[in-house]
């Protein structure tokens, strides 16, 4: 184990440095308290042996201050002449593990060590049985919000998404559009080409449009054949461009839709809203104007991007 020795006595020091690396153990010494926590703060330590009574930080206030660092647990072993039981309540009380009366006894020290090593081990598996802990819940978190189907963000991640990057909004004057995007004539795809075939369809539309956004901007499957991206700090305009750029990648997959007369490819249709802080609104009505705006873009023949409230010049 690696162990800090702390005693203001040189000679007994070096008696205790000697007997523990006779015992194997790898030993780093200091001669006051506050010496002591200046190197448990710098490194890592199994086992803190020192002195009751040190200059500038006591055996107890170091103690104390050593259980309110951060960091693995180190087991405690206090030197002390002092046998009185109310100084062994009041160690026991500040954080001390295990008491070694003066003179030291080499045997003594052997028996307290192998109690440290087991006590020291038993921690250390805690902490990583609640990191791995840590993981699989971070995992499953992940896992909830991923659409099976596609493996993009799905509609709870998605509500998430949109009511953090909502409140950035009005707290700090971001702004953000949402591309409100459906698949073309879909009933028409599974009907003619089946269920397998559309999820196939589905899921290579998805990895398309999320391939196609920016660092920083969002896919998530909204719902069937609909899917919503979030475009962080982006103007109408800017989102115009985008979402183009999405529908001309879609339309270029070149997957068949046979049930077409006459047969033509899968295309999306998008709508488009956005929010600012010069012209704020819930999410809700955010999403009603894209969706709207989506609406409007079937009309006019699909396989297009429309604005709510904005049109190209």
């Amino acid at each position: 184990m690696r162990i800090l020795a702390a005693e203001d006595d040189r000679v007994a020091l070096a008696l205790l440095r000697r007997t523990l690396e006779k015992l194997g153990h790898e030993v780093e010494t200091v001669e006051d308290g506050q010496a002591a926590l200046d190197t448990l703060r710098t490194r890592p330590f199994d086992v803190l042996i020192s002195d009751r009574i040190m200059p500038r930080l006591c055996g107890l206030d170091l103690c104390r201050a050593l259980r309110a660092l951060d960091g693995p647990y180190v087991y405690y072993v206090m030197l002390t002449a002092m046998d009185s039981r109310e100084d062994m309540v009041a160690g026991m009380e500040a954080g001390v593990d295990e008491y070694l009366a003066k003179p030291l006894d080499p045997i003594e020290l052997r028996a307290r060590l192998i109690a440290a090593e087991r006590i020291v081990g038993l921690h250390r598996s805690l902490v990583e049985q609640r990191q791995a802990l840590e993981r699989l819940n971070h995992e499953l978190w992940e896992h909830a919000r991923i659409d099976a189907l596609t493996h993009i963000g799905n509609r709870q991640r998605m509500e998430e998404d949109l009511a953090a990057m909502h409140d950035r909004v009005s707290r700090y004057g971001h702004s953000y559009a949402v591309g409100l995007c459906d698949v073309d004539w879909f009933k028409i795809y599974n009907d003619t080409c089946g269920h397998q075939a559309g999820d196939a369809a589905l899921a290579a539309v998805a990895r398309v449009l999320d391939d196609e956004t920016r660092a920083g901007d969002s896919v998530y499957r909204y719902g069937g054949e609909e899917f919503l991206v979030l475009l962080a700090e982006q103007s109408l305009a800017s989102a115009y461009i985008a979402m183009q750029r999405m529908c001309r990648a879609v339309d270029s997959l070149g997957i068949a839709h046979p049930g077409l007369d006459p047969a033509g490819v899968v295309t999306i249709s998008c709508g488009i809203s956005g929010c600012s802080l010069a012209e704020p609104k819930s999410v809700q009505e955010l999403l009603g104007e894209a969706d709207a705006a989506l609406y409007r873009a079937k009309e006019r023949g699909r396989n297009r991007v429309v604005c709510h409230g904005w049109e190209p010049g």
